[in-house]
């Protein structure tokens, strides 16, 4: 939605109560929610809606607010009253009192504040941290959780709640790549950790309407200028502090992401790599020439690779291409029994024509086992070599990805979990593969390839290639070749479904 276009924002007609991104969030009803945000978005609010509506309940529960100062305690819980009394809520007058804290031997009182409703439930906001939740049960929600001390220890109190159906929602600005929060959101993004992620930046809530509802409050007229202005003033506000206030991209970032012992512990020195470099005018040679050169190429080296791959497990793809100055690298993954993903084999291609590399690519898809799908690099002159894949084997198994920041930041986090975990296996046990994966950076809080290049072996450029035809596909591992079941993609032959998948895929022969 476009905060500059639409008539809701120009106040036409009466607005919703809440925001969109505030919507999403209070419709999210997952047992642990995470939302990483800009400052200032009225996200506490949205929530204090929806823990009033829960706690008045006669089928709710308690909810616990928890802060890191008095301050923010005291504005939840006068929003949760305002809210009860929009709602015309059966609810008490906010009380002022102490609850008690059971720390070992030790008994801690902890200042808080606290509304009663007629349902019997409540809401506490806390005026700080309390050691533990031991004998609480309801909703926690740890607001600006990135600045609380001892976070972790936190979380695990707050987890044991979920066990008699309870919730924990947790809400935050970031404070440096190294704070728990951040490791908190990397393991969501993930998937290490079973948590709902949701993402606001100062932008997002900008074209959900945060400008237009500010005016409304304020009672000016909205105007696109008025917006563009505004929004000006408060980046101009946070200064050099604005990619981590408004776009929640963490500080302190830099250095490379993957360690080397991590990377070495996922090698294997029985897994080869095959390079093929073509001399300065090659290209030039006769069409015939070069295919019979191609094919002789790959029936000597690539073909005894792909014949001692198992039949029956299914295999998946990544490619980054290059033409000239970097690198094109195909990486095949074989799924284990126990799931995990093998690399078998990485192909290298430097300087290879383009009907080429159309031949080696569809030479090496075209015998893997059970392909399953494959994740292509769709910018630049990629983009030829994505589309022909597409073609050949449809769109179904062949994803043609733009890479952008975006793209960096939802999948190369699984990547390293993999890693961490086992399920990535069998690298290569090569230097200028584990200088590709060195390569790869946090730049403005995403893990990425940055525009330096290293030197390999040969003494010629790479620009982490491999470390990005690896994450496409461990990409292709996550999202494609649902459509299909493997026993439905066979060398000749019929689909379940009653057409020939050799005419829709093209040959697998």
């Amino acid at each position: 939605m476009n905060a500059l276009a639409t008539p809701d924002n120009r106040l036409d007609r009466a607005p919703t109560v809440l925001l969109p991104y505030q919507q999403r969030w209070c419709a999210d009803m997952s047992p642990v929610k995470v939302m990483e945000k800009s400052r200032r978005i009225g996200l506490s609010w949205g929530e204090a809606a929806d823990s009033a509506l829960l706690s008045a309940s006669q089928s709710g529960m308690d909810t616990w607010y928890i802060g890191y100062n008095k301050d923010m305690a005291q504005e939840f819980i006068r929003d949760c009253a305002d809210w009860a009394k929009h709602y015309s809520l059966a609810a008490g007058e906010i009380e002022e009192t102490e609850e008690v804290f059971i720390n070992g031997d030790d008994e801690k009182a902890i200042l808080a504040f606290v509304i009663r409703f007629a349902s019997g439930f409540r809401i506490t906001a806390l005026s700080s941290r309390p050691s533990n939740l031991r004998g609480k049960q309801g909703r926690v929600i740890i607001d600006e959780a990135a600045f609380h001390e001892q976070l972790a220890e936190l979380l695990k109190a707050a987890m044991a709640l979920l066990m008699w159906g309870g919730q924990v929602h947790i809400i935050s600005t970031h404070d440096g790549v190294d704070n728990a929060f951040n490791e908190l959101v990397t393991d969501a993004r993930s998937k290490k950790k079973p948590y709902s992620l949701h993402r606001v930046t100062f932008n997002d809530a900008l074209a959900d309407g945060l400008y237009a509802r500010i005016c409304l409050r304020r009672g000016i007229d909205w105007t696109a200028e008025g917006e563009l202005e505004w929004a000006k003033e408060i980046r101009n506000f946070y200064g050099d502090d604005a990619d981590e206030e408004l776009d929640c991209v963490p500080k302190n970032s830099g250095g490379a992401w993957l360690s080397r012992a991590l990377i070495e512990s996922r090698m294997s020195a029985d897994t080869p790599v095959l390079r093929w470099a073509c001399k300065e005018g090659f290209e030039l040679l006769p069409d015939h020439i070069r295919t019979a050169e191609c094919r002789d190429w790959l029936e000597e080296h690539l073909a005894p690779l792909l014949a001692k791959l198992p039949s029956t497990a299914n295999s998946y793809h990544g490619e980054d291409f290059g033409r000239t100055g970097d690198l094109t690298v195909h990486v095949p993954l074989i799924q284990q029994q126990n799931l995990s993903m093998k690399v078998p084999f990485v192909l290298e291609l430097r300087n290879v024509p383009f009907r080429q590399q159309e031949q080696v690519c569809f030479y090496l898809l075209d015998r893997l086992p059970r392909f399953m799908g494959g994740a292509f690099d769709a910018r630049g002159n990629g983009q030829f070599m994505a589309e022909v894949a597409m073609q050949r084997y449809s769109a179904l198994r062949i994803a043609q990805v733009m890479l952008s920041e975006a793209w960096y930041r939802e999948n190369m986090p699984p990547v390293k979990a993999a890693l961490e975990d086992g399920t990535l296996i069998d690298l290569p046990l090569d230097a200028d593969i584990l200088a590709d994966l060195r390569l790869v950076q946090i730049i403005r809080g995403i893990p990425r390839i940055p525009d330096a290049r290293t030197t390999g072996q040969d003494k010629s450029k790479r620009h982490g290639d491999a470390a990005v035809a690896l994450a496409l596909a461990y990409f292709a591992s996550r999202e494609l070749g649902g459509y299909f079941t493997a026993d439905d993609i066979q060398t000749v032959g019929h689909s379940r479904a009653g057409y020939n998948l050799n005419d829709y895929f093209g040959s697998q022969r």
